[in-house]
């Protein structure tokens, strides 16, 4: 079952403007390989040159951060939503666009986001 990544704003020009695509990668390392295949450049904009994902971008799998998970290694047999997102600065967001997620993570709302 193919897997929906969510691609955010910033990143979209790499796309060709597409907001969602699919993969059938079986990890979230292997998804971002599979999108670099199909969108070059895109690798290097997720993670730095030692293959860790960047400090700045955010990976949910099914709105779990990955690095909570398994990192790069989280299947997504069962994953139906990988969204990729850059950080953004909670002291630059009001009250009602910032809440927590399980966990006590910090979670914001995705019309921040540029949606």
């Amino acid at each position: 079952m193919p897997t929906k990544v969510r691609i955010p704003t910033p990143l979209r020009k790499l796309t060709n403007n597409e907001e969602m695509v699919e993969v059938s990668a079986g990890t979230v390392g292997a998804a971002i390989t599979e999108l670099q295949s199909r969108y070059p450049g895109i690798k290097e904009r997720l993670v730095d040159e030692n293959g860790v994902v960047r400090r700045f971008v955010n990976v949910y799998v099914n709105e779990e951060d990955i690095r909570f998970l398994q990192n790069q290694q989280t299947p997504l047999k069962t994953a139906t939503n990988l969204v990729l997102f850059r950080r953004l600065r909670a002291d630059k967001l009001s009250p009602n666009e910032v809440g927590l997620a399980p966990g006590g993570r910090v979670k914001v709302r995705a019309s921040v986001l540029g949606n």
